[in-house]
């Protein structure tokens, strides 16, 4: 009679656990709790308006060589993070967007599927076979779009590349960028060589992306359908182009602007006299941005290294060399960048009455101050610059470049077609600005050379991507502009990183010591065998023949000690990973066991009592 009543319970159990898996998978899918931290599996409210706003089905195709990276694990938990989130994609548009997940096996229709969808196959494979981590996608329209490999360092940009390929597919249409700058940007003659020069590398790339037009700052409106408005040292304007362009950055518009106290690329630069107050800088003060054009932030960290008139090299600090630590690597225009180089820049804040937040993308560092323009147009020595930001200088940073988004006030309060006024809580204006525009100028950021003929531009520093990252990114949607780093799935093991220091600490002295003695014995073996080398023939006496063994044998006892150190080293790292191992293999189950046994043991009392 037991047995069968324990029959009975143990199937009781079994058909309570498929039922609940059942109902689970149909019933309670879409509900879940994310408690990852960032939340990194939950879509962001700029991804949800993204999908909201899709009209045409679009259809995602994810490919991963699944069979050819068995053993992968750190590969392969990345691709079930990316196919997580793509289903999260499908799951909140079901009809909208659709996921195949592919696995281009070696010789298949898979793989030249892959292949004709433009995806970069890496050699990854065990046996050198092409391995396959991307997404492609297509619309009702036959148009295309791809990310050609998912690399796990990009894990924080993962949803906004994902996002960035629907929004391009819901929305195909190329992207205009307007210019108005009063650079020659286009090339044009030098008046100093009499030579013609080329166009600015910058612009010819943005050319190969974007429809791009360049527009006087004396013309009277705006091309129709702009996306993206680029203002680069824009000093005069024409009234009318001045009121279409707060016109159009009311009318949720995407603006760059650079604003330079001191262009000093241009030649005629120090005859020339920067007005205080120009067109641009009053648009932006009405929207709740101030760019200081009066002053010039030197910087004694980040000066550039450059060559003087008499051979000698110094560092400049007006001309600025910003590294990635003085970056904001949690936004899209900033992150993997490298070293973004320019001259004489300003700096920015909002006013007192902005209504706009701001988010700091490039700064300079703890040593800089700021100069008036004009002392520093006529100071040419940098070293004269440099006893203005010595260490014991102020300790402020300055913002070299923001991104400011919200409701802004117009310039012009009686446009009738004014809907971002921050009176009437409109709609947004996404606004990126850069205190300086030498950055554009080919000479701070590419080299040019002559292959067969042909110029060549090799770029030695990151000024081109943060131009066309800030295009890219403001081209998008609000949502998409919206969507900011989301964190990595990954976790540090915090206790392993405190292991790994105290152990360093702890032997790094004893290593020190014993590559010293070794470094004196390698050097007292080799005066020794040097000696016998120019005596020639020369037969060694034993005490001298002795002293070598004696250095050949000490020299093998310090290695083995070297090599000890380094074993202990990683003792205590491996000490923790067995405990683990031991916790979750036997402790864990043997206390889950043990709770189990006294549950069903209260029970069988509370039955006996009853």
């Amino acid at each position: 009679m037991k047995k069968s009543a324990a029959y009975f319970t143990l199937l009781l159990i079994f058909a309570l656990f498929i039922a609940s898996v059942i109902v689970n998978n149909r019933f309670l899918d879409g509900f879940r709790v994310d408690l990852t931290q960032g939340q990194v599996y939950t879509l962001s409210d700029g991804s949800r308006s993204v999908i909201k706003a899709i009209e045409e089905p679009i259809n995602l195709y994810f490919f991963f060589s699944d069979s050819a990276t068995k053993g992968m694990t750190g590969l392969r938990n990345y691709a079930e993070r990316v196919e997580s989130l793509l289903r999260e994609y499908e799951k909140l548009a079901p009809n909208k967007i659709s996921i195949q997940v592919i696995d281009p096996k070696p010789f298949s229709e898979a793989e030249d599927q892959a292949a004709q969808f433009g995806l970069t196959g890496a050699s990854l494979g065990a046996l050198g076979e092409s391995v396959y981590f991307g997404l492609a996608g297509t619309n009702g329209f036959d148009d295309q779009g791809i990310i050609s490999f998912f690399d796990p360092q990009k894990e924080a940009f993962l949803e906004y590349d994902i996002s960035k390929l629907i929004y391009q597919l819901s929305d195909p249409a190329p992207v205009k960028v307007t210019i108005v700058s009063d650079l020659p940007l286009a090339g044009g003659q030098n008046p100093m060589t009499g030579q013609a020069s080329p166009p600015m590398v910058f612009l010819e790339q943005l050319k190969q992306l974007y429809d791009v037009e360049i527009v006087s700052a004396f013309a009277t409106e705006l091309p129709v359908q702009t996306d993206v408005l680029m203002l680069a040292n824009v000093t005069a304007m024409a009234p009318e182009l001045h009121r279409a362009v707060d016109q159009f950055a009311m009318q949720n518009g995407s603006v760059i602007v650079l604003a330079d106290p001191f262009f000093e690329s241009d030649p005629f630069a120090s005859m020339q006299t920067q007005p205080s107050e120009t067109m641009l800088s009053s648009l932006l003060q009405a929207w709740g941005v101030r760019v200081n054009n009066t002053e010039v932030v030197l910087d004694g960290l980040l000066g550039l290294e450059i060559r003087e008139s008499s051979g000698a090299i110094t560092r400049h600090p007006g001309m600025l060399g910003i590294y990635s630590d003085n970056m904001d690597a949690n936004d899209i225009v900033t992150t993997n960048l490298d070293i973004i180089n320019g001259a004489s820049f300003g700096h920015i804040e909002t006013t007192a009455d902005a209504t706009l937040s701001m988010l700091e993308l490039l700064r300079s560092s703890s040593n800089a101050v700021v100069m008036p323009v004009e002392q520093y147009r006529n100071n040419t020595q940098p070293n004269s610059l440099l006893n203005q930001v010595a260490p014991d200088a102020p300790n402020k940073q300055y913002t070299l470049a923001a991104r400011f988004t919200g409701p802004a006030n117009a310039y012009y309060t009686d446009q009738v077609d004014t809907v971002n006024s921050a009176a009437e809580g409109g709609s947004t204006l996404n606004l990126l600005v850069v205190a300086d525009a030498d950055l554009l100028t080919d000479r701070f950021w590419v080299q040019q050379s002559s292959f067969f003929g042909q110029n060549i531009f090799t770029p030695f520093a990151s000024n081109g991507d943060l131009i066309i990252n800030a295009v890219d990114n403001l081209a998008g949607s609000d949502g998409l502009i919206s969507i900011r780093s989301r964190g990595k799935t990954t976790r540090p093991f915090t206790k392993v990183q405190q292991l790994e220091a105290a152990a360093a600490e702890k032997y790094r002295a004893q290593e020190q010591q014993l590559q010293q003695q070794l470094s004196e014995t390698e050097a007292a073996l080799a005066e020794l065998q040097g000696q016998q080398t120019q005596a020639g023939s020369l037969v060694l006496s034993a005490e001298q023949q002795a002293a070598i063994d004696d250095f050949i044998a000490k020299r093998i006892e310090i290695r083995k000690a070297l090599r000890e150190v380094k074993f202990q080293l990683e003792g205590d790292i491996t000490a923790l990973g067995n405990k683990l191992k031991i916790a979750n293999v036997v402790v864990s189950p043997l206390v889950l066991v043990l709770l189990l046994w006294l549950f069903s043991k209260v029970l069988r009392r509370r039955a006996k009592t009853s």
